[in-house]
C-alpha cells in the first residue's frame, strides 16, 4: 500500500461536506434550509418558537399530554410549559425502564429587555430603558433596526400580544452611538466598556403631545399612541416581559446561498432540525423525547429553564399515562437514557483564527458538530462524555453516513462556554453536546452552512431511532 493509500486508511481526514454532495442532495439541503430560514422569521422570541412549534406539532397528529388519558406504543405527545418551553415525546415499543433518547434544544438568544420602569423622556426624546439578556458584546446592539416583541399582561389578567417592527409598515427603533468626530475619549476606552448598560437605552419618539401645557409632553405622545392602541398605562410594564430584537430577516448569504445569517440561531437551529426530526420519528424502540427548555443563556434556571423539575413532571407523567410508573422509576429512567445536548458551537472564522486551535475547532461545512465537554480553563463545569458514549455516537452517524466533526469551543484558557448538557448528566444520563456550528455566535445577525443545518436534522433522526 503506498502512502496515500495508507494516508486515507489511518489519518482522520476532514473533508468539507460540499465536495461530495450531488445535485439532489443540494437541492434537498437548500429546501429545508428555505424552510428553516422561514421558522426562524416566525421565530423570534422564545414564547414565538414555542407557538409556531405548537401549530407545526398540532399539523403533524401530536396532542397535548395534558388532554391524553393512556399513552401506547406509537403515540405523539407534547407539554407547554408556561409558554416558554416544550418538551415532545413519540412512546416507544419498549418499557421506559429501558431508557429514553433525549435531544434537547434551547429557545432563548441574547437579546435586551424592557425595564420594569422603562418608559422615560430626556431632552425632549423618549427612550426605554433596557437590560441585556445573556452574553452580548454591547456595542453590536447600537445604530441597528430593533424591534419590540412580548407580552403584556394586565392587573385582571387580559394579555396582550406585541410585535412592532417587523411588518415592513411598523416603525423601527434603535439605539444611537456617538459620531466618530466626538468619539475620542469612546474610542480610547476597551471594547467592553465603549458602550455601558445603562446606556443602551431605545429610542423610541421625540414628538410633543399637542397640548403645549405641562412637562414630559414627548413620554406622554407615547403613553397616548400606547394606550389607544393596546389599552394600557404606564404601570401595565410592570407585568410585562417585551424583548428587543434585531428588525432584519433571516435571509441567505453569500453568492453561492451556501450560507443562512440570521438572528437566535443559537439555538434556534438545533430547536428547529431537533424539532423536525421527531415528527419523522413513528413507534421507536426507545422513547424518543425532544427537549425545547428556556433560559439556557443565563443559567438555565427558573421554572421554564432546565434546572426546573417540570422536566422531570413530564417524564413522571409519561410513565404514569404508559401504566409503567412505580416508586423510584424515574431515577433509572434517567440512569439508563441517552442524550444529545443539541446547542450550537463555535465556528472556526479565519479572521479570527488565533482564538481557535485549528485541529480541533469545527468548521462550517463539515457537518454535525459533537463537543465530548465544553466549560473554561481546567474543563470547570463541563459535562465530560466518557469515550464509550462518543464511540457509540460515532457509530450511529457513521453507519447512518451523517458527516460530522468533533470539536473544542476555542484554545484552552482563552475562553469557554456551557450548554444543558450538565443537567441531564447529573440525573444519571449519558449526555454529548451535539450542535451546528456558527460564527458570530450571540451577535444580532449570526452565520451557519445550509450543509451543517441539515447534517444536524439528520443526525437527530437517526439518534431519536437508535436502538441501542
Amino acid at each position: 500500500m503506498n502512502g496515500k493509500e495508507l494516508k486515507e486508511t489511518l489519518f482522520n481526514n476532514k473533508k468539507n461536506g460540499w465536495d461530495s454532495t450531488t445535485d439532489e442532495q443540494k437541492g434537498e439541503i437548500f429546501k429545508f434550509a428555505d424552510e428553516y430560514i422561514y421558522f426562524l422569521n416566525q421565530s423570534k422570541t422564545e414564547r414565538e418558537l414555542i407557538q409556531t412549534a405548537k401549530d407545526i406539532l398540532l399539523k403533524n397528529n401530536f396532542k397535548d399530554l395534558n388532554e391524553t388519558e393512556n399513552l401506547y406504543a406509537g403515540d405523539k405527545v407534547f407539554y407547554i410549559n408556561r409558554d416558554k418551553s416544550m418538551y415532545i415525546a413519540v412512546i416507544g415499543k419498549e418499557k421506559f425502564e429501558n431508557g429514553i433518547n433525549i435531544v434537547g434544544a434551547h429557545v432563548d438568544s441574547p437579546r435586551l429587555d424592557l425595564k420594569p420602569n422603562p418608559l422615560y423622556e430626556d431632552s425632549e426624546f423618549a427612550y426605554f430603558k433596557t437590560h441585556y439578556y445573556g452574553g452580548i458584546k454591547k456595542y453590536q446592539w447600537t445604530t441597528i433596526p430593533l424591534a419590540i416583541h412580548g407580552v403584556i399582561v394586565q392587573a385582571d389578567g387580559k394579555k396582550i400580544n406585541v410585535n412592532i417592527g417587523e411588518d415592513e409598515n411598523d416603525p423601527i427603533f434603535t439605539i444611537t452611538d456617538l459620531l466618530p468626530h466626538l468619539a475620542m475619549e469612546q474610542m480610547e476606552k476597551k471594547l467592553k466598556e465603549g458602550i455601558s448598560g445603562e446606556d443602551l437605552n431605545l429610542l423610541i419618539g421625540s414628538m410633543p403631545y399637542e397640548d403645549k401645557d405641562g412637562s414630559e409632553r414627548v413620554k406622554l405622545n407615547i403613553m397616548k399612541i400606547l394606550n389607544d392602541k393596546y389599552g394600557i398605562t404606564e404601570k401595565d410594564f410592570l407585568s410585562s416581559e417585551l424583548e428587543l430584537i434585531p428588525a432584519f430577516k433571516a435571509r441567505s448569504l453569500g453568492f453561492d446561498r451556501s450560507m443562512i445569517a440570521g438572528y437566535g440561531q443559537d439555538d434556534k437551529v438545533c430547536a428547529y432540525t431537533s424539532l423536525r426530526a421527531i415528527l419523522n420519528v413513528e413507534k421507536p424502540n426507545k422513547t424518543a423525547v425532544c427537549i425545547l427548555s428556556d433560559k439556557e443563556e443565563i443559567g438555565s434556571m427558573g421554572n421554564t429553564g432546565m434546572e426546573s423539575h417540570e422536566f422531570d413532571t413530564f417524564i413522571s407523567e409519561l410513565l404514569n399515562k404508559s401504566g409503567e410508573n412505580r416508586p423510584n422509576l424515574l431515577d433509572k429512567v434517567f440512569c439508563n437514557s441517552k442524550m444529545l445536548s443539541a446547542d450550537v458551537d463555535a465556528g472556526f472564522d479565519p479572521i479570527y483564527a488565533n482564538v481557535s486551535d485549528k485541529l480541533n475547532a469545527g468548521k462550517l461545512g463539515y457537518g454535525i458538530g459533537l463537543n465530548k465537554y465544553t466549560g473554561s480553563r481546567g474543563k470547570s463545569g463541563a459535562s465530560d462524555a466518557n469515550a464509550e458514549y462518543v464511540a457509540e455516537i460515532r457509530g450511529i452517524f457513521e453507519k447512518a453516513g451523517v458527516p460530522y466533526q468533533l470539536s473544542e469551543l476555542g484554545k484552552v484558557d482563552v475562553g469557554g462556554g456551557g450548554t444543558i448538557a450538565y443537567i441531564l448528566a447529573n440525573k444519571g444520563v449519558d449526555v454529548i453536546d451535539c450542535g451546528v456550528p456558527v460564527l458570530s455566535m450571540h451577535a444580532p445577525y449570526e452565520v451557519t452552512s445550509k450543509f451543517d443545518v441539515y447534517c444536524a436534522y439528520r443526525g437527530y433522526k437517526e439518534f431519536y431511532d437508535r436502538k441501542g
